[in-house]
């Protein structure tokens, strides 16, 4: 048996080798310096239990794919049988594994293969685990049904149930963290205490949802942002998903995530492979250094945006279905004036679709809504020095439109002609013949018709009784489930509008956040985190948000004073601010603002501007308070610890005022900083704390630790630090 010892980006991950099962974890978190596999070979040894010898590997030899015939009595990480009731309980003998070292954009990363097969139940296994540059740790698995192609035996095809990679916790984790709540609320985090048993979290609705998991974390009770070592687990993948936290009565606690597939949803024929999804693991001193390295993976992209992120004007909340040309220019109007760099054009623009109960699917303009077309608008956008972008939802598709009339078999049902409605539209059936190339060749005319750079891509019905309503392309079934090929149709679709328009941008919007995850990163270059802009609420959702994602792949807008989903009435310092904190925009009838109003807009969004180089690139931190469901502090910091910016925000009224200095986390402690705020502020704070005037030099030292006195906010007021380095 051969032990590696894996290293990147202060993480160290030591497996074994061995001859009869997948490869064994024997430690993942800190890096343990310039050590050997051998060194380590014997450092954990399996202790003998009550249960007798044989049992005895389950408390630590536990394998990433752990099988039954090995002893393993817990929840099973591989399900599978074939059609005749064979192969319920594989049993590969044969192992072989294989050690690399591959390039990547960020660096190299380390590579291991791993392969069994099981000659009785004709079928192999294999695993595939990636310690990438950053320090993720990246895994996956395969199935192969190896019957050979001439084998006629279609009664006894191999069906996939499950598939979910694990790896082992320490044994001081016992907390869990992860993130839940619903339409215009998501991404609220959650601790739940890691008692035995297991914590399994899934999504049933053809995407990860509003509830989404984001990522399953588990640490030391009290874990915060800065401190208790944490690791967590995601998985990329924009269908049906679960995540679990296993706390086992005997062998180690344990965290997974695969895809959830439905009922004979994957069927392998002789000589199929299905290969799940990647799961990410990640871990870290704290939640900041979990989320940095999903951060640095996505940032290590090679289709990540490298030029600076456009500002953006969105039309929804300012005109919603009421598309009037003279408004939508008076509009493009006021955004040029207020510094905006991307006009976008929501939904109201074709077939039928002057509400939302008809022409979804109608990708053609509407001659009703636009005599002209949409060039008129698109010429005095473009005039205005501005990019064009437009709203799509191609996925669904409503009763009332001339595409279901015309092709009712595109639809997806359970095969009984039964799904519900969910905000009176239907799925398209992106695998049934002929409507991918519709979808194709009528988003593409228009993209190349109009020049436009960015995409709006909606997505607001789960999939429920998602099955094709004719025959499964693939495998000739009428009403099987169809989740998992509507997965990677999306995929298909959007690498080939990227394929043929290189520069085009397009957002995951899903009825706001229902679909944020790593599998839909790789294909979009930005998400729209919630249909709820009331900047009180965002402050949360953004939060949860930015833990998987770096704030420049997250979209956040300036709405309107009163807030549209919660009519919240909110200033435009605390609204803009909380927008300047990722991919920025603006969702208001900016027409309907005043001069005054226009003027402090626009010097927010031209600070943004200023500060986005920054925002963009640095690294994420907050500030762990006792307060901290009222108070925030939180930032960014250069990576070379050089210059930070921090949002001191209040959410409600504090108990107890003035406080304690607070710390500012991340900055360098042997350098020294000047602090200054970093835009003029609420007058009555001017002289709230005396460093606020001309600002203030200290130590990195003293900042992260003691930190300043902070100025006096009421309810929903915020300010903005501007830290720069003198040594």
């Amino acid at each position: 048996m051969m032990t590696l010892h894996l290293r990147r980006a202060d993480t160290s991950v030591v497996l074994d080798l061995p001859d009869d099962r997948f490869p064994v974890v024997r430690h993942w978190g800190p890096d343990l310096g310039d050590v050997s596999g051998e060194d380590l070979a014997d450092a954990t040894p399996a202790q003998a239990t009550s249960l007798g010898t044989n049992t005895a590997w389950i408390t630590n030899d536990l394998p990433i794919l752990p099988l039954a015939h090995l002893g393993w009595s817990a929840r099973p990480a591989v399900a599978l049988s074939r059609t005749d009731g064979t192969a319920f309980s594989p049993h590969p003998t044969a192992f072989s594994h294989e050690e690399s070292s591959e390039d990547t954009p960020a660096g190299t990363a380390h590579v291991v293969r791993s392969a069994g097969t099981d000659p009785v139940h004709r079928l192999s296994l294999g695993t595939e685990l990636r310690l990438e540059p950053c320090g993720l740790v990246r895994l996956r698995a395969w199935v192969r049904d190896d019957r050979p192609e001439s084998d006629g035996e279609r009664g006894a095809d191999l069906v996939v149930g499950e598939l979910t990679p694990v790896l082992p916790l320490p044994d001081s984790a016992d907390e869990l963290l992860d993130t839940t709540g619903h339409h215009v609320q998501e991404r609220r985090l959650v601790r739940t205490p890691f008692t035995p048993g297991t914590r399994l979290r899934e999504s049933w609705e053809g995407r990860p949802g509003h509830d989404a998991v984001t990522w399953l974390a588990a640490g030391p009770t009290g874990f915060g942002w800065r401190s208790g070592r944490v690791h967590g687990v995601h998985v990329a993948w924009s269908g049906n998903v679960r995540h679990l936290a296993m706390n086992p009565a005997s062998g180690r606690k344990l965290l997974g995530a695969g895809e959830l597939l439905l009922p004979g949803e994957v069927s392998l024929a002789p000589g199929q492979t299905y290969t799940s999804p990647w799961t990410v693991f990640s871990w870290g001193e704290g939640l900041d250094t979990l989320a940095h390295r999903s951060h640095a993976w996505l940032r290590s992209r090679p289709a990540h945006p490298s030029r600076p992120r456009p500002v953006l004007l969105n039309t929804w909340e300012a005109v919603y279905f009421d598309h009037d040309l003279d408004k939508l220019k008076a509009l493009a109007d006021a955004a040029a004036q207020v510094g905006i760099e991307r006009y976008v054009l929501d939904d109201g623009w074709f077939g039928s679709r002057r509400d939302d109960t008809s022409g979804l699917g109608d990708w053609q303009v509407s001659p009703e809504a636009w005599p002209d077309g949409l060039e008129p608008l698109v010429e005095h956008v473009h005039s205005l020095g501005m990019e064009f972008g437009l709203w799509f939802e191609p996925e669904m598709i409503n009763v009332d439109s001339e595409l279901a009339r015309a092709h009712p078999e595109w639809i997806l049902s359970d095969g009984a002609g039964g799904a519900p409605e969910h905000r009176h539209q239907r799925v398209l059936d992106l695998t049934a013949p002929g409507a991918w190339d519709y979808l194709f060749d009528a988003i593409s005319a228009l993209v190349e018709r109009l020049d436009i750079a960015y995409l709006k891509w909606d997505h607001n019905s789960p999939l429920l009784a998602a099955g094709h309503e004719v025959a499964d392309p693939t495998a000739g079934r009428q009403g099987a489930a169809a989740v998992h090929d509507q997965t990677l149709a999306v995929y298909r679709l959007l690498d080939a509008l990227h394929e043929r328009f290189p520069s085009l941008e397009i957002e995951s919007c899903a009825g706001g956040g229902g679909r944020i995850d790593l599998g839909i990163m790789e294909r979009t270059q930005r998400v729209w985190a919630s249909d709820c802009i009331d900047a009180h609420d965002r402050q949360n959702i953004q939060r949860g948000t930015t833990l998987l994602l770096p704030p420049e792949l997250v979209g956040t807008h300036v709405g309107s004073g009163r807030a549209h989903t919660t009519l919240r009435d909110l200033d435009l310092d605390f609204r803009a601010g909380t927008a300047l904190w990722g991919h920025m925009g603006v969702e208001w009838d900016l027409t309907e603002a005043d001069e005054p109003t226009r003027e402090r807009l626009a010097s927010i969004i031209a600070l943004h501007k200023d500060l986005r180089g920054l925002l963009h690139s640095g690294v994420t931190v907050h500030a762990d308070l006792s307060d901290d469901d009222m108070l925030r502090i939180e930032g960014v910091v250069a990576p070379d610890s050089s210059d930070a910016l921090f949002e001191i925000a209040s959410l409600g009224q504090l108990l107890v005022w003035p406080t304690a200095p607070r710390p500012l986390p991340g900055l360098d402690p042997s350098r020294r900083y000047h602090v200054r705020l970093a835009a003029p502020t609420y007058p009555e704070l001017s002289l709230a704390a005396g460093w606020m005037a001309e600002g203030v030099t200290l130590p990195g030292s003293y900042l992260t630790t003691t930190g300043l006195a902070l100025p006096v906010l009421h309810p929903d007021h915020l300010v903005l630090l501007r830290v720069s380095a003198v040594n």
